[in-house]
């Protein structure tokens, strides 16, 4: 009976040992845990590689952006060209047809939730809103890369061929 009742204590001890290192891998950030990427980030660069290699800057010299990313992958992006001119109006419902047009072509934003695919090495953002509208609904998938604080990826290519770089660095 002390042998049967030994061998049960240690076959319980296995066991919650293994449930005890599965539950601390289970919760543990992962590459495909997208709290890996929790945090503010800053825009360091919005370019875009063209169909001959060559690179540019897509959103102006000096491109600003926000990206915003909570433990549960909940995020809002912004990016936005430098050189965007004011309504000369002052008033948002009053601006011209160029300045709409370069309000709209000169940012980049929306939210929603983002996940990691396993083996992919891929970003995708389920896109809830954004300021172009088309993308609401959408799951866009970004190869990316995590390097030293430093977000980088790539966007799908454009009809034209040119494929969007955006590089973040995180400031929290």
């Amino acid at each position: 009976m002390k042998v049967r009742t030994a061998r049960t204590h240690n076959v319980l001890a296995m066991l919650f040992a293994t449930g005890s290192l599965w539950a601390s891998s289970a919760f543990a950030a992962s590459p495909t845990d997208v709290s890996s990427l929790a945090g503010s980030w800053t825009l360091v660069a919005a370019d875009v590689q063209h169909p001959d290699g060559s690179r540019a800057p897509d959103f102006g010299a000096k491109p600003t952006g926000l990206l915003l990313i909570d433990r549960q992958g909940h995020y809002s992006l912004q990016i936005f060209k430098s050189e965007r001119p004011k309504f000369g109006s002052g008033d948002k419902a009053k601006g011209t047809e160029s300045e709409y047009k370069a309000a709209v072509m000169g940012s980049s934003t929306h939210f929603g939730t983002l996940s990691i695919e396993p083996g992919d090495g891929a970003l995708v953002f389920h896109i809830e809103g954004a300021s172009f509208p088309n993308w609401e609904g959408q799951a866009q998938s970004r190869h990316y890369e995590l390097k030293d604080n430093v977000l980088s990826y790539r966007v799908t290519p454009r009809p034209n061929g040119d494929v969007p770089i955006s590089v973040w660095q995180r400031i929290d």
